[in-house]
């Protein structure tokens, strides 16, 4: 694989990080590029977040933030 056009500053800042892993520019891409690919896209991850069935209502978030803050300062709620 070949990346071309790369600007010089992109390139800079891709040879320090390889330096500070102690690795080569291709090696942190060949990383970079695994990483990447083992995610999943934004529409794979909607899809499967829809899925999954949420029973969490917004009143069961509100009282476990409400316990977790304490009581208000004017508690006239």
């Amino acid at each position: 694989m070949q990346i071309r056009d790369l600007d010089d500053e992109v390139y800079a800042a891709l040879s320090r990080r390889a330096a500070e892993a102690g690795t080569s520019v291709p090696e942190l891409l060949r990383r970079e590029a695994t990483r990447l690919a083992a995610r999943p896209t934004v529409s794979e991850w909607l899809a499967r977040s829809h899925r999954r069935p949420n029973e969490v209502t917004a009143d069961d978030i509100i009282e476990a933030l409400d316990e977790t803050r304490g009581s208000w300062p004017d508690d006239r709620r």
